[in-house]
Protein backbone atom coordinates (compact mmCIF):
# COMPACT_ATOMS: atom_id res chain seq x y z
CA UNK A 1 0.00 0.00 0.00
CA UNK A 2 2.12 3.18 -1.47
CA UNK A 3 0.60 6.13 -0.05
CA UNK A 4 3.21 8.21 1.23
CA UNK A 5 4.11 11.35 -1.94
CA UNK A 6 0.76 10.45 -3.28
CA UNK A 7 -2.24 12.83 -4.12
CA UNK A 8 -5.01 13.33 -2.50
CA UNK A 9 -8.18 11.43 -4.76
CA UNK A 10 -11.11 13.60 -5.53
CA UNK A 11 -14.54 13.04 -3.31
CA UNK A 12 -17.83 14.95 -2.15
CA UNK A 13 -18.95 13.55 1.21
CA UNK A 14 -21.49 15.38 3.59
CA UNK A 15 -20.06 16.11 7.20
CA UNK A 16 -21.31 17.76 10.74
CA UNK A 17 -19.07 20.70 11.89
CA UNK A 18 -20.38 23.15 14.57
CA UNK A 19 -23.78 22.61 14.55
CA UNK A 20 -24.39 22.40 11.26
CA UNK A 21 -24.43 20.08 8.13
CA UNK A 22 -21.58 21.06 5.22
CA UNK A 23 -20.68 19.75 2.14
CA UNK A 24 -17.13 19.05 1.55
CA UNK A 25 -15.10 17.64 -1.27
CA UNK A 26 -10.96 17.59 -2.05
CA UNK A 27 -11.23 21.23 -2.82
CA UNK A 28 -11.91 22.42 0.68
CA UNK A 29 -8.54 20.37 1.67
CA UNK A 30 -5.91 21.57 -1.08
CA UNK A 31 -4.20 24.46 0.00
CA UNK A 32 -3.55 24.08 3.81
CA UNK A 33 -2.33 21.43 6.06
CA UNK A 34 -5.15 18.78 6.61
CA UNK A 35 -5.39 15.47 8.85
CA UNK A 36 -7.80 12.53 7.85
CA UNK A 37 -8.25 10.60 10.84
CA UNK A 38 -10.41 7.66 10.13
CA UNK A 39 -11.79 5.60 13.03
CA UNK A 40 -13.97 2.31 12.54
CA UNK A 41 -17.59 3.60 13.88
CA UNK A 42 -19.95 6.05 16.35
CA UNK A 43 -20.68 5.05 19.47
CA UNK A 44 -17.83 2.28 19.91
CA UNK A 45 -14.97 2.19 23.13
CA UNK A 46 -11.56 3.33 21.75
CA UNK A 47 -12.77 5.80 18.96
CA UNK A 48 -14.27 8.39 21.21
CA UNK A 49 -11.11 8.81 23.62
CA UNK A 50 -8.86 9.17 20.26
CA UNK A 51 -11.47 11.66 18.67
CA UNK A 52 -11.69 13.42 22.20
CA UNK A 53 -7.62 13.10 22.49
CA UNK A 54 -7.77 14.91 19.01
CA UNK A 55 -10.25 17.59 19.68
CA UNK A 56 -8.09 18.46 23.03
CA UNK A 57 -5.41 19.46 20.66
CA UNK A 58 -7.87 20.72 17.76
CA UNK A 59 -6.62 24.42 18.65
CA UNK A 60 -3.20 23.72 18.60
CA UNK A 61 -3.46 22.60 15.65
CA UNK A 62 -5.95 25.26 13.97
CA UNK A 63 -3.18 27.38 15.24
CA UNK A 64 -0.39 25.42 13.05
CA UNK A 65 -3.42 25.93 9.73
CA UNK A 66 -4.25 22.26 10.36
CA UNK A 67 -7.73 21.39 9.90
CA UNK A 68 -9.12 17.97 11.20
CA UNK A 69 -11.66 15.51 8.69
CA UNK A 70 -12.52 12.43 11.11
CA UNK A 71 -13.97 9.97 8.79
CA UNK A 72 -16.35 6.71 9.32
CA UNK A 73 -18.75 5.01 7.82
CA UNK A 74 -21.16 6.13 9.79
CA UNK A 75 -23.84 8.94 8.54
CA UNK A 76 -23.48 13.08 8.75
CA UNK A 77 -26.57 12.01 11.20
CA UNK A 78 -25.14 9.90 13.17
CA UNK A 79 -22.18 11.78 13.79
CA UNK A 80 -24.70 14.68 14.64
CA UNK A 81 -26.26 11.79 17.64
CA UNK A 82 -23.22 11.26 18.95
CA UNK A 83 -22.14 14.69 19.22
CA UNK A 84 -25.31 15.41 20.96
CA UNK A 85 -25.15 12.37 23.17
CA UNK A 86 -21.48 12.43 24.41
CA UNK A 87 -19.21 14.65 26.26
CA UNK A 88 -16.42 13.38 25.01
CA UNK A 89 -17.71 13.37 21.44
CA UNK A 90 -19.41 17.00 22.15
CA UNK A 91 -16.28 18.74 22.61
CA UNK A 92 -15.15 18.20 18.94
CA UNK A 93 -15.11 21.46 16.69
CA UNK A 94 -13.66 19.94 13.61
CA UNK A 95 -15.21 17.83 10.72
CA UNK A 96 -16.67 14.73 10.93
CA UNK A 97 -17.07 13.15 7.88
CA UNK A 98 -19.65 10.57 6.72
CA UNK A 99 -18.69 7.99 4.21
CA UNK A 100 -21.49 5.68 3.91
CA UNK A 101 -20.60 5.02 0.33
CA UNK A 102 -16.85 4.41 1.45
CA UNK A 103 -15.63 6.27 -1.48
CA UNK A 104 -13.00 8.24 0.90
CA UNK A 105 -12.35 5.58 2.74
CA UNK A 106 -11.34 3.31 -0.26
CA UNK A 107 -9.19 6.41 -1.52
CA UNK A 108 -7.08 5.70 1.29
CA UNK A 109 -7.13 2.78 1.42
CA UNK A 110 -8.29 1.48 4.69
CA UNK A 111 -11.50 0.03 3.84
CA UNK A 112 -11.80 -3.34 6.13
CA UNK A 113 -12.93 -5.88 3.35
CA UNK A 114 -16.27 -7.32 3.43
CA UNK A 115 -16.61 -5.21 7.16
CA UNK A 116 -17.90 -1.71 5.63
CA UNK A 117 -15.54 -0.31 8.01
CA UNK A 118 -12.75 1.81 7.90
CA UNK A 119 -9.40 0.88 10.06
CA UNK A 120 -7.77 2.82 12.51
CA UNK A 121 -5.66 5.32 9.77
CA UNK A 122 -4.08 8.81 10.06
CA UNK A 123 -2.93 10.66 7.08
CA UNK A 124 -1.32 14.38 6.82
CA UNK A 125 -1.52 16.12 4.06
CA UNK A 126 0.42 18.84 2.48
CA UNK A 127 -1.93 22.38 1.13
CA UNK A 128 -0.61 20.58 -2.55
CA UNK A 129 -2.69 17.75 -1.57
CA UNK A 130 0.32 15.16 -0.87
CA UNK A 131 0.16 12.77 2.04
CA UNK A 132 3.22 13.38 3.87
CA UNK A 133 2.72 10.76 6.51
CA UNK A 134 0.56 7.95 7.65
CA UNK A 135 -0.20 5.27 10.94
CA UNK A 136 -2.50 2.64 10.55
CA UNK A 137 -2.77 0.38 13.60
CA UNK A 138 -4.60 -2.63 14.85
CA UNK A 139 -8.88 -2.41 16.34
CA UNK A 140 -7.51 -2.55 19.56
CA UNK A 141 -4.43 -0.06 19.70
CA UNK A 142 -5.88 3.88 20.07
CA UNK A 143 -3.60 6.96 18.71
CA UNK A 144 -2.20 9.51 20.31
CA UNK A 145 -2.83 13.13 19.31
CA UNK A 146 0.51 14.01 21.08
CA UNK A 147 2.30 12.43 18.44
CA UNK A 148 0.56 13.52 15.53
CA UNK A 149 1.05 16.50 16.57
CA UNK A 150 4.57 16.16 16.97
CA UNK A 151 4.67 14.57 13.13
CA UNK A 152 2.99 17.89 12.18
CA UNK A 153 5.61 20.06 13.50
CA UNK A 154 8.33 17.76 11.58
CA UNK A 155 6.41 18.25 8.70
CA UNK A 156 5.99 21.68 8.17
CA UNK A 157 9.52 22.18 9.84
CA UNK A 158 10.94 19.71 6.31
CA UNK A 159 8.33 21.71 4.18
CA UNK A 160 9.99 25.15 5.39
CA UNK A 161 13.15 24.14 5.68
CA UNK A 162 14.13 22.44 2.46
CA UNK A 163 17.88 20.05 2.45
CA UNK A 164 17.03 19.67 6.81
CA UNK A 165 15.39 16.55 8.03
CA UNK A 166 13.78 16.19 11.35
CA UNK A 167 15.47 12.70 12.83
CA UNK A 168 13.78 10.19 15.53
CA UNK A 169 11.95 12.07 18.83
CA UNK A 170 12.87 15.45 17.11
CA UNK A 171 10.80 17.74 19.13
CA UNK A 172 10.30 21.45 17.90
CA UNK A 173 13.15 23.81 18.59
CA UNK A 174 15.58 21.06 18.70
CA UNK A 175 18.25 20.88 15.95
CA UNK A 176 17.68 19.44 12.85
CA UNK A 177 20.05 17.59 10.38
CA UNK A 178 21.40 18.48 6.79
CA UNK A 179 21.75 14.87 4.93
CA UNK A 180 25.47 15.44 3.62
CA UNK A 181 28.58 12.64 2.89
CA UNK A 182 30.37 14.59 6.04
CA UNK A 183 27.17 12.67 7.76
CA UNK A 184 27.77 9.42 6.63
CA UNK A 185 28.76 6.63 9.60
CA UNK A 186 28.87 9.30 11.94
CA UNK A 187 25.64 9.30 13.42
Amino acid sequence: MKMINTKLKPFNASAFKSGEFVEISEQDVLGKWSIFFFYPADFTFVCPTELGDVADHYEELQKRGVEVFSVSTDTHFTHKAWHDSSDTIGKINYFMVGDQSGNITNNFNVMREGQGLADRATFLIDPEGTIQAMEITAEGIGRDAEDLLRKVKAAQYVAAHPGEVCPAKWKEGEETLAPSLDLVGKI
